[in-house]
C-alpha cells in the first residue's frame, strides 16, 4: 500500500511547492483536483491538452518530486438542473478524461451527483424519506431518468480513454451508501467503482470494516479522512446537521484529521481489511478538519499513517514448503 494526498491541502500553493512538500514527507502519490468544485490552479486539463509545453512542465514537476498521480479529482454537480452548471461540469469531465488518457492516469475520483425531483425544478433534491408516497415516484424518476442515463453516456467517455470512475459515497448525492454504489455499478458496469472515504460513512452510523467487505472488488481508490460524532449533540439532535462546520461546539459531527476521530487501532484494521478485500493501492489523505490547520493536519495524518501502512506483499510462512 502507498501513501498519497489530495492536492487541495496545498490549494494556496503552486503545484511545485505542494509536490515538493509531499515528497519531503515521504509520499509517493498525489491526487490532483482537476475541475468541478476544485480550482484548476494545480491542473487545468483543457489548457494542458492544448499546450504541449505546459503539459510537459506539469509532468516534469511531479517527476522532480518522485510523485505519481493516483487520480484526477473531479467532484462537482453533474446532474444539477441548471444547464450552465451541468454543462461546465460536462466540459471539465471530458477534458479530464482526455488528459488522463493522454498521460496514463487511469482513475477519476468524483461524485455521482444529485438531480432535481421533477422536470422544471431549479435546484437538486435529496430524497431520504418514503412519505408522502409521491417521494417514491420522484426517487425512481431520479434514478431511471437522470442518474443512470447520464452515467451510461459518461462512462463510455471514460472507458474510451482508459479511465475508471471512482465514486465517493457522499451526503446530498444519489450515491451516499454502499447499496446505491452497487446499484449504479450494476446498471453501468465495472467502469464504475468506489473511492472509499470513511469520513462520510462514520457519521451515518456505518461500520467501515463491514463496508469494505461489502464492496470487495469494487474499491478502486481510497481516502484517509476521519470524522467524529459529538455524543452530547447526537443524543439531543441526532446525526443530521445542516449547521456550518465552523460551529464546532454545536454540530452533531465534525470532519477530523486521521488519528483525531478514530484510534490508530481502527486505521490498522482498515488497512488490513482493505488488503483482505484485494485493495493494495493508494491511501490518499484528505483534510477538512475545522479545528486544525490543513498543513498541520496533513503532517499529523502522515505521521499516523506512515507507522501502520503495509508496504510489502505477503510471503510464505516459515513452515510452508
Amino acid at each position: 500500500m502507498y501513501l498519497g494526498a489530495l492536492s487541495s491541502i496545498f490549494i494556496r500553493r503552486p503545484l511545485k511547492e505542494a509536490a515538493q512538500r509531499m515528497h519531503e514527507l515521504g509520499l509517493q502519490f498525489i491526487e490532483i483536483g482537476a475541475g468541478g468544485f476544485f480550482p484548476k490552479n494545480h491542473c487545468d486539463p483543457a489548457r494542458l491538452l492544448l499546450d504541449k509545453g505546459a503539459s510537459e512542465i506539469f509532468q516534469q514537476t511531479l517527476t522532480d518530486s518522485s510523485l505519481a498521480i493516483s487520480a484526477f479529482a473531479l467532484h462537482g454537480e453533474p446532474l444539477h438542473p441548471d444547464p450552465e452548471i451541468a454543462c461546465a461540469y460536462d466540459q471539465d469531465f471530458r477534458a479530464a478524461c482526455a488528459f488522463a488518457g493522454k498521460i496514463g492516469v487511469t482513475r477519476l475520483t468524483l461524485l455521482a451527483g444529485l438531480p432535481e425531483a421533477v422536470p422544471g425544478d431549479k435546484m437538486p433534491n435529496w430524497i431520504l424519506y418514503p412519505f408522502p408516497a409521491r417521494n417514491m415516484d420522484l426517487y425512481r424518476w431520479q434514478w431511471e431518468q437522470r442518474l443512470i442515463p447520464y452515467w451510461k453516456e459518461h462512462a463510455k467517455i471514460a472507458q474510451d480513454h482508459g479511465v475508471r470512475l471512482c465514486f465517493e459515497m457522499h451526503p446530498a448525492d444519489m450515491v451516499f451508501k454502499p447499496e446505491a454504489l452497487l446499484r449504479l455499478r450494476d446498471a453501468i458496469g465495472p467502469v464504475v467503482g468506489c473511492n472509499l472515504d470513511p469520513s462520510h460513512l462514520f457519521w451515518q452510523g456505518m461500520d467501515i470494516l463491514e463496508v469494505v467487505r461489502a464492496l470487495k472488488g469494487t474499491i478502486y481508490h481510497a481516502h484517509a479522512k476521519d470524522s467524529r460524532p459529538d455524543p452530547h449533540n447526537v443524543r439531543v439532535n441526532g446525526i443530521l446537521d445542516a449547521k456550518d462546520f465552523r460551529c464546532t461546539e454545536e454540530r452533531s459531527w465534525l470532519f477530523r484529521t486521521v488519528g483525531y476521530g478514530h484510534s490508530e487501532s481502527f486505521w490498522r484494521d482498515f488497512v488490513t481489511e482493505l488488503r483482505v478485500a484485494g485493495y493494495d493501492d493508494v491511501l490518499s489523505i484528505e483534510h477538512e478538519d475545522p479545528l486544525i490547520d490543513p498543513e498541520e493536519g496533513f503532517e499529523l495524518a502522515v505521521g499516523v499513517l506512515q507507522k501502520l501502512l503495509i508496504r510489502k506483499p505477503s510471503s510464505r510462512l516459515w513452515y510452508e514448503p
